[in-house]
């Protein structure tokens, strides 16, 4: 952004102390804060694609994000920690990494999601998961989508995500926002959609199978089905075509309802595949609609120790590969 820009917002800011004065004085912010603040966000809204190894990363906001909502403006509590709403529910970023080599097939964009889990945000989850080296690495033409849930927070609750056809609000956005950054025509629609979590990300995630308004053709859990079963149960029963991978730990406390969940497909007489993920082979990958995968590895190494997102994202039928 401009010098001359970044001048006059300083100066709408100065204009506005007096009326800040008090917004401070309830959150204990000094006035650098609330500048840095203001910097933060104006720099958010009008940033430039950057440049990373493999491709290209920007940020927008979105009011079709998980927060703010209505039952956390008061912040959470959990485990006799409050999670204030000021620095854990009102983040509506979204963060989208377009390969380099990216290009658009029919006029439309194949979209992968990322929702992270508890203590994260998109940011950290990038960095600390590998996600944007596994994604440009897995050499998949489609777009990475990030959309912050509860930040920093010890919390899996999916906020307006998990209310009817906002998540088709939000990929209306994306697709915009795309367009608007010139990766894609202006009249681009969405192509094959793959819904991926980690962790306490598992609630949206079934709360958009069910209210999301939109098509989903594939679902990745890592170590992260701890409820919300009968939610995946009916999509995957929805339509025959769509894939299903959930990879598991022992200590992630998503064993028990993985093992429940494949007892139930087996009542049900639907088909899947099991395997440890020492035995994991491409192949195997490839040819499972429905798998299940018992991992010895820690609750965060599954994702990036080996890179599993990777491996998960080579074997999707639904995405063309970049040449």
């Amino acid at each position: 952004m401009c010098l001359k820009a970044y001048a006059f917002f300083v100066f709408l800011i100065e204009l506005n102390l007096r009326s800040l004065k008090k917004y401070s004085q309830q959150y204990k912010m000094k006035r650098a804060h609330i500048i840095l603040f203001f910097f933060c966000f104006i720099n958010n809204a009008f940033a430039q694609p950057v440049n990373i190894p493999g491709g290209k990363i920007f940020h927008f906001t979105s009011s079709y994000t998980c927060f703010p909502e209505a039952k956390r403006l008061n912040g959470y509590t959990n485990g006799g920690v409050l999670f204030d709403a000021a620095a854990h529910y009102q983040d509506s970023s979204v963060l989208v990494l377009v390969p380099d080599k990216f290009k658009l097939q029919k006029n439309s964009v194949d979209i992968v999601f990322w929702f992270h889990g508890w203590r994260n945000n998109i940011d950290t989850a990038l960095n600390y998961f590998h996600l944007a080296q596994q994604f440009i690495n897995s050499k998949k033409n489609a777009v990475l989508v990030l959309a912050e849930g509860p930040k920093n927070a010890a919390d899996s609750y999916g906020g307006k995500l998990e209310q009817a056809d906002i998540f088709k609000k939000l990929l209306q956005d994306v697709l915009k926002n795309l367009h608007q950054n010139k990766f894609t025509a202006k009249k681009c629609k969405a192509g094959n959609i793959l819904l991926a979590g980690h962790s306490g990300g598992y609630r949206v995630i079934a709360y958009m199978l069910q209210n999301g308004g939109v098509p989903v053709k594939q679902v990745v859990l890592f170590d992260a089905l701890y409820s919300e079963t009968d939610k995946y149960m009916q999509w995957i029963k929805n339509d025959s075509t769509d894939k299903f991978i959930n990879i598991y730990t022992n200590k992630g406390g998503t064993a028990e309802e993985s093992v429940k969940m494949m007892a139930e497909l087996k009542t049900q007489n639907i088909s899947y595949l099991f395997t440890e993920e020492k035995d994991m082979t491409p192949t195997l990958l490839n040819s499972g609609r429905i798998i299940f995968i018992h991992s010895e590895h820690e609750h965060n190494d599954i994702i990036f120790n080996p890179d599993n997102f990777q491996a998960f994202l080579e074997s999707s039928p639904f995405f063309k590969n970049i040449h």
